[in-house]
């Protein structure tokens, strides 16, 4: 899957003690990184496995660049540059409070969910009839903003946002990274599930497919970094703007009534860090009063974090803001689950 493995202890990165200003000053070429040696090899090499023990001959190709992504046509995948270094797995927290891949079993799914699209790419799948039938047109437009329906059994669930309800390729994807994964169980977690036709499909797919070379063989790399030159600085600016909502959000009013901003003069936090701390804490004790599913109202505290960093919210009073937090992921949830957005304005 990648070159060959380190020996002995490498050489510390020049960048490594640099400070999170200077550091974010580095072009992207400059960082030097590779993927031998790191964990991303070792988390490849069970892909590799579980490729194998699926009868799959097919391996993808993998490089690093700015994000995760599956160029058309091409059979192989990027993987974002901070996996490649515990350091710069810290710059990517710090800058946008969350790292992407940053766990073994999130990084896994991912893995899954891009070997999919390169699969897709060198056995032309999405051209079947049977493809296309199950699926859905690979034709058809992604949305910037898609509206899923969380309580639909017509979709697997690998990544977060019930991500396969986007287009009909990430539903493929994402179809197809459930039945790779060995540990899923997905016959009996997907029984009496409409999905669960999907993943037979998958299923039946592989097999035909599995022991044949895929008429597509490529060796590209689409914006790996040594080819970037642009700094960090400037990557990270153009991330946080993308996240950085345009038009004021139905949730805007209730966040301003829990959260203060930053016209106080208390000592305070901010209120996106204070969300992203205790949101598993919060899930879990709003699930348990009111029966909705933990992983939804996940994805509700998700959503909310980068809307309380766009507005500048902070928090006074943590024992009240746990209070007010979790009976406004209440109301959210039981919208969501009837099938709507509810508005919060007065």
């Amino acid at each position: 899957m990648t070159g060959r493995r380190a020996s002995g202890r490498e050489r510390e990165p020049w960048w490594l003690e640099l400070s999170t200003d200077e550091l974010l000053d580095v072009r992207f070429c400059d960082l030097h990184l590779s993927l031998a040696g790191t964990a991303l090899e070792e988390r490849l090499n069970r892909l590799g496995r579980e490729l194998q023990r699926a009868g799959l001959v097919f391996r993808p190709y993998a490089w690093l660049s700015t994000d995760w992504f599956t160029p058309d046509g091409l059979t192989g995948f990027a993987i974002p540059f901070y996996l490649a270094h515990p350091r710069l797995v810290r710059l990517e927290r710090k800058m946008m409070l969350e790292v992407e891949g940053g766990t073994t079993d999130w990084c896994m799914k991912l893995l899954r969910h891009e070997t999919a699209h390169a699969i897709d790419n060198a056995y032309r799948l999405r051209r079947r009839k049977g493809w296309r039938e199950i699926f859905g047109l690979a034709s058809t437009p992604y949305t910037e903003d898609y509206r899923p329906t969380p309580a639909t059994r017509n979709y697997v669930q690998n990544l977060d946002y019930w991500y396969s309800q986007s287009h009909p390729i990430e539903d493929f994807a994402e179809t197809f990274a459930v039945w790779l994964n060995p540990g899923s169980r997905w016959r009996s977690k997907y029984r009496g599930w409409p999905a669960l036709r999907k993943l037979e499909y998958v299923r039946g797919l592989m097999k035909e497919i599995g022991s044949t070379r895929a008429p597509v063989r490529t060796r590209q790399f689409d914006e790996d970094l040594p080819s970037t030159r642009s700094t960090l600085r400037e990557h990270y600016a153009e991330r946080q703007r993308c996240y950085q909502p345009h038009t004021p959000s139905p949730y805007d009013p209730a966040l301003h009534r829990v959260f203060a901003d930053t016209t106080s003069e208390l000592p305070s936090q901010a209120a996106s860090t204070f969300l992203v701390r205790w949101r598993r804490l919060l899930a879990q004790r709003v699930a348990s009063a009111t029966g909705q599913d933990r992983y939804l109202i996940e994805q509700i505290v998700n959503e909310l974090i980068p809307r309380c960093r766009s507005l500048s919210l902070r928090v006074e009073d943590t024992e009240r803001a746990m209070v007010e937090v979790a009976a406004l992921l209440a109301v959210l949830s039981y919208g969501m689950t009837r099938g709507r957005r509810r508005s919060f304005s007065r």
